[in-house]
């Protein structure tokens, strides 16, 4: 894309963006969906204004890594550990009923036994981006069910990079699939040894020698996120997994909260990116024919995921009101779910038409769930000033 065509896309799109969320903002509606909203409409499915969203995805791809990278600077591996022992049993519980609600929505509804795994497998996972944007950092973060939304999330990628490599897998042959579970297997522990022992024996003393020059801490940082997230996705792993190892890494320094801060501006200019990207990539061409099984998936996900982890969590002694709340807050799909569609689709194993579904019912799930957080429980864009934290 030659460079007047990207400067000409940015304007749209933040031009855009600034109109329909002062729209959303007057209308007391969640500005995400005014991000979606605008791809439906200028993408290369609606008005064509910007046909050529590889690259603004790519670039949107971004915005994921730094959400990952800031949820691991808030979490150090001792409260990590912890967190994740204590809601293993909920994340795994939920995956099997959330996969086995997927798959039989897609069979009844005439698709094939394929087609209805993959979906399934697609649906178990929540939003990352929508949960953590969410959640306020000062009032909810820190407090128990910002751990547990956090802690069931994480767990949750952590899924969704496995089935990533698994469908990956599926489309290659032996030696792919054998790369695969080195990637896994010896790759994941690597990068994590490999981490630490750069931030212990590197990057601390770099921050301790330097913390008076903060636009150094800065640049240290972001090259950091990306440098490891290169090297997971060399290693087979992800752009995602690097980021959130690299924050992780950095958690036990003293600057991870100034770090966090300071690049949630950058992070936010990303994911707007990349919520329009989600937009523009719906066909809606296609949709024409089957609306009637998306709209279904998107309802049954948002009335079931909810009440799952409501009644999992008390069912391990966690307050009835809590559990709720952490249920609406993950009541969604995932853009993980979006990604998997994408591998799916490029290996073969579903047809264009269940691809469509899987993503407009992640869409649906994601726009719908934002609606009923902001409107009910404390968030940094309720629509009611009351609820609104950050």
């Amino acid at each position: 894309m030659p460079h007047s065509d990207l400067i000409h896309s940015f304007f749209i799109i933040f031009a855009g963006a600034a109109g329909l969320a002062t729209v959303a903002l007057f209308s007391r509606q969640p500005m995400l969906i005014a991000y979606i909203l605008l791809g439906c409409l200028i993408g290369p499915f609606g008005l064509s204004l910007i046909d050529q969203n590889d690259l603004l995805t790519e670039i949107a791809e971004i915005g994921i890594i730094f959400l990952l990278f800031l949820v691991g600077l808030d979490l150090p591996p001792s409260k990590l550990k912890n967190m994740l022992a204590e809601s293993m049993l909920t994340a795994l519980g939920t995956s099997v009923l959330f996969f086995l609600m997927g798959a039989g929505v897609m069979l009844a509804t005439g698709f094939n036994y394929t087609e209805a795994w993959v979906v399934g497998l697609a649906m178990t996972f929540s939003s990352t981006i929508l949960g953590i944007k969410l959640l306020p950092t000062t009032a909810l973060h820190h407090r128990h069910i910002g751990e547990i939304v956090v802690s069931l999330l994480l767990i949750q990628d952590l899924l969704a990079i496995l089935a990533i490599l698994l469908l990956t897998g599926f489309g290659s042959d032996i030696s792919g699939t054998t790369r695969s579970m080195m990637a896994i297997f010896v790759g994941l522990p690597a990068l994590i040894g490999g981490a630490y022992l750069t931030v212990r024996f590197v990057l601390l003393r770099l921050i301790s020698k330097f913390d008076a020059f903060h636009e150094y801490i800065f640049l240290l940082a972001i090259g950091w996120c990306l440098s490891l997230a290169s090297i997971a996705e060399k290693m087979g792993l992800s752009f995602e997994i690097g980021g959130f190892v690299a924050g992780v890494s950095l958690a036990t320094s003293p600057i991870a909260k100034y770090i966090a801060e300071h690049l949630r501006p950058l992070r936010d200019f990303f994911l707007i990116l990349f919520f329009f990207s989600v937009g523009a990539s719906l066909n809606v061409v296609l949709l024409q024919d089957v609306w009637l099984a998306a709209l279904i998936l998107a309802v049954v996900t948002v009335l079931v995921k909810p009440r799952v982890f409501a009644f999992l969590l008390v069912l391990q002694k966690e307050d009835k009101d809590a559990s709720k709340e952490v249920g609406f807050r993950l009541g969604q799909a995932s853009e993980f779910s979006l990604l998997l569609s994408y591998i799916a689709i490029s290996n073969a194993l579903i047809s264009s038409e269940a691809a469509v579904v899987l993503q407009t019912a992640t869409i649906l799930t994601l726009i719908g769930s934002s609606y009923l957080v902001v409107s009910r429980y404390p968030s940094p864009i309720a629509s009611n000033p009351a609820l609104r934290r950050d």
